[in-house]
């Protein structure tokens, strides 16, 4: 029980996760260094839900206390989309990062600048026993017409952190890990943590 399983199968999710936990002084695994093979069906009615059952099922399934988000992004002149359906937003099946990126920018072409947008997280931490807590986070910004950067995934390119003038994916990871929404959401986490670890 002392160990806390990062709850996703996402890499870039994992390797942001690691860094965000580094110094921590929790000791954390991935499923696949637990031998853990377990998809949970995102289809909750807001990133709480999606994250919550994903944290309880992988925290029921191995035994540990288990920590997953749920993110998306937010674009003002969409009207909140692709929110909850970032990771799956696009016309075809089997789409990789680049084409929900071009999609979105398809979508947005027709529509006056800045477009203004954040991208949001809600964390949470399970114990075995099904006790739940929540933590969010939030990153504000606009999108941008072209892509800038080779760092981070998902829409990063595109996501502009405006008083910086640099896109996410233009960031050290360090920088990333201070100023994401999923960094601002694991600040907030840490006082559950450390509840939960006592």
């Amino acid at each position: 029980m002392n160990r806390l399983l990062i709850a996703t199968n996402n890499k870039g999710k994992i390797i942001e996760f690691q860094d965000l936990l580094k110094y921590s002084g929790i000791e954390f695994v991935t499923p696949s260094q637990i031998g853990l093979e377990l998809e949970v069906e995102e289809d909750g009615a807001d990133y709480a839900e999606n994250a919550g059952k994903k944290a309880i099922a992988f925290a029921q399934t191995s035994g540990l206390i288990s920590l997953a988000d749920d993110s998306g992004l937010e674009v003002e002149a969409l009207g909140g989309a692709p929110g909850l359906y970032s990771a799956r937003y696009s016309p075809k099946p089997g789409a990789k990062d680049k084409d929900r990126r071009e999609f979105l920018l398809e979508n947005l072409k027709d529509k006056l600048r800045p477009w203004k947008a954040h991208f949001h997280a809600t964390i949470a931490i399970a114990k075995p026993s099904g006790e739940i807590e929540f933590a969010e986070g939030n990153c504000f910004g606009e999108i941008i017409p072209e892509e800038r950067g080779t760092g981070g995934f998902g829409y990063d390119p595109i996501f502009l952190l405006t008083e910086l003038g640099k896109t996410m994916a233009e960031l050290e990871m360090d920088e990333k890990n201070r100023l994401s929404h999923r960094a601002r959401g694991m600040m907030n986490a840490m006082p559950i943590l450390r509840k939960f670890f006592g």
